[in-house]
């Protein structure tokens, strides 16, 4: 687990408002480098507003946002943002969905194919670039999504609930992986869950989010090593934790 002495992402005093309602509150965290940390909330609490102001897709009527040094506040394509729903463009190969990012950006069409082609194999999508979305599973199309995202990354991805679709069988498989291509690739991740056992499972720490506006209550950070066994979930340990995130929840 990293230190706030090695953060790579900063959010300071964030305060959002849509007309006179105002959604989320005076909200600061931070990521460190090569960590997962989990946002944990029930609907409503403004979890996705706050993303949307990391991503740069808001801007806040308070606070800011730092990448590492760099003031990133209402500049959007800076960091990379999942949502819940992998958006692939039915009508596009998964290589050109994956290269797509890199050709907003200005690489030539070839180039951006070649890039996104020698990462194929790190995600599981060895034979499937040729294929179109439509042709994979669920959990194959996030693994492709989650190489789009990737590939805009500036080391930092939020990812909103890219999971919560999945059956119990595949999600904890797509967990175990993800958290393998994390360490591999050294990406910080972000990630909103409602869903206290994901969070346990993955997370280096946890923020619960609260109220409406939504505000940070709480901070819980999880001692287990990783990667966790997977009867990780069975032990007095993790339910110890269960029970602490229930009671602030």
């Amino acid at each position: 687990m990293n230190t706030s002495g090695d953060r790579i992402l900063t959010v300071e005093g964030v305060t959002k408002s849509f007309g006179d309602q105002t959604v989320i509150k005076d909200i600061s965290l931070y990521l460190g480098r090569g960590e997962l940390v989990c946002l944990l909330g029930q609907s409503g609490a403004g979890k996705t507003t706050l993303f949307n102001v990391i991503s740069g897709l808001y801007e806040p009527d308070k606070g800011r946002v730092l990448l590492e040094d760099e003031d990133v506040t209402g500049k959007p394509g800076k960091i990379s943002y999942m949502l819940q729903k992998d958006l692939l463009l039915p009508y596009r190969t998964v290589l050109d969905n994956a290269a797509l990012p890199l050709i907003v950006k200005g690489v030539k069409k070839s180039e951006a194919r070649e890039r996104a082609a020698a990462e194929f194999h790190k995600f599981g999508l060895d034979g499937c670039e040729k294929k179109y979305p439509s042709q994979l599973s669920g959990g194959m199309r996030q693994r492709a999504a989650l190489l789009r995202t990737y590939l805009s990354a500036s080391g930092v991805a939020l990812l909103d609930e890219p999971f919560s679709a999945l059956d119990t069988l595949t999600r904890s498989a797509m967990h175990a992986w993800y958290l393998g291509v994390m360490r591999e690739i050294e990406l910080s991740t972000l990630f909103v869950t409602h869903d206290i056992d994901e969070a346990i499972l993955l997370s280096d720490r946890i923020y619960i989010m609260r109220g409406r506006p939504g505000e940070i209550t709480d901070e819980v950070a999880i001692g287990a090593p990783k990667p966790r066994p997977t009867d990780f979930n069975l032990t007095e340990e993790f339910l110890q934790y269960k029970r602490t995130l229930v009671s602030l929840l």
